[in-house]
């Protein structure tokens, strides 16, 4: 919580705020978040949870149903002790929570997120040569789909956050689909020549005019490239003597398996790179609060950005709306948002030289990517922008399956 919603619950929240009569109620199992004034936050905990010795190919159905069976029971007790029957139901797929909202309130119509289908090929399983795929791989994996099916005869409507996620799901789902972002304040994300960025080992604060190159990840790992990132940064700090790194993220696993190394993966690269790095002007600073991580991209004099073909990093899009000049992965999720040469630059995942190479060149030629840092910033105003694109297409979706009677959002 919120999500995906970040931006949606805010408005919405705002909307209420001023008079618009809504009633907002986010079901979630984050007890230390608080919501919105004039949202109503439902906890619940799963009904069951699968055992450590699971069997695997049924294991991800099982905790989804558990997940599913929970929120519902928790709907239940709301709705005897408020009287609350929603007029729309609206949320990721992902993880359960819509499995049976059906059956508790057959007609109420739920609009559902669909963010990712697997694929044995394709997508990110099988990308990296250097991770072999296990002969249980495609089974595994379809398995995991087993969630996406049962929820496609859970919701009336479904939607997915790109054109490539869309694609990744089988035809039956992707004709009832509609494609739009969850949306970027770009009003709220934008540059700034003044910013100043205080680090604890630095005597002053480092400003535009230093040459800082940045990296960002929820956590380091494979998925986002964080390994290319690390192995191409000897040669970046080699090339440009006055550089710093400045690295947001965690150190534990969203996405891959955990590392067994002794002190994570960042500790496995860090060994890696060793002596080749100068570790004086690089800066891993966490994760941090997202005023923080503002302040970071709006002083980057190049901004990395890596994945494998996988779900679209916020991250990307906010770094392009605040004019960052962007080095990215050349992988298909990542084209749908970059235009090499025109929006960014793109490099292979796999060539760490050749991404530290585009690196150097963007921070001691800063000057010869203005045009692209703004057009960078146009094109997520046009396509990703969340009050002028998304929004009005998201309303104009949820207000389809709304009876007209029970009255409809207006922007």
């Amino acid at each position: 919580m919120p999500g995906q919603y970040r931006e949606m619950l805010a408005w919405l929240a705002e909307e209420t705020a001023s008079g618009a009569g809504h009633q907002l109620a986010f079901l979630t199992q984050r007890r230390n978040y608080e919501p919105p004034a004039g949202v109503t936050k439902i906890l619940y905990r799963p009904h069951h949870s699968p055992a450590k010795d699971a069997y695997g190919l049924s294991r991800v159905w099982e905790e989804a149903a558990g997940t599913g069976y929970g929120a519902v029971e928790a709907l239940i007790t709301h709705e005897k002790k408020t009287g609350f029957r929603p007029d729309l139901v609206v949320g990721h797929t992902g993880w359960g929570e819509m499995l049976f909202l059906k059956e508790l309130w057959p007609d109420v119509p739920v609009l559902g997120f669909f963010e990712y289908f697997y694929l044995a090929q394709g997508a990110a399983v099988g990308f990296d040569p250097a991770e072999p795929v296990s002969a249980h791989a495609p089974y595994l994996l379809h398995a995991r789909n087993t969630v996406p099916f049962a929820n496609l005869h859970a919701v009336d409507r479904l939607t997915a956050p790109t054109e490539w996620q869309a694609s990744l799901f089988p035809p039956l789902f992707r004709q009832n689909m509609y494609v739009c972002h969850d949306g970027i304040r770009t009003d709220r994300l934008l540059p700034d020549a003044e910013v100043q960025l205080e680090l604890g080992r630095l005597e002053r604060p480092l400003t535009r005019e230093d040459e800082v190159f940045t990296y960002v990840a929820r956590n380091m790992e494979r998925m986002r490239g964080f390994h290319i990132f690390m192995r191409a940064l000897p040669r970046i700090l080699k090339a440009r003597p006055k550089a710093r790194a400045i690295i947001i993220g965690g150190n534990d696993s969203s996405y891959d398996p955990a590392s067994k190394s002794r002190g994570g993966f960042r500790a496995e690269l860090e060994r890696e790179v060793g002596a080749a790095v100068d570790w004086t002007r690089v800066h891993f600073i966490g994760q941090v609060p997202y005023a923080d991580f503002q302040k970071v991209v709006q002083l980057s004099r190049c901004h990395i950005y890596l994945t494998k073909p996988f779900v679209l990093s916020w991250s990307l899009l906010e770094a392009m709306a605040m004019e960052a000049p962007i080095v990215a992965s050349d992988v298909a999720p990542v084209r749908e948002a970059v235009t090499h040469g025109e929006t960014g630059r793109l490099v292979d995942f796999f060539q760490p030289e050749a991404l530290a190479d585009e690196v150097a060149d963007m921070l001691a030629r800063p000057e010869a990517y203005g045009e692209m840092r703004r057009a960078a910033r146009e094109h997520v105003v046009k396509t990703y922008d969340f009050r002028t694109v998304c929004l009005p297409r998201h309303v104009a979706e949820m207000n389809a399956l709304v009876p007209a009677a029970a009255g409809h959002i207006t922007l």
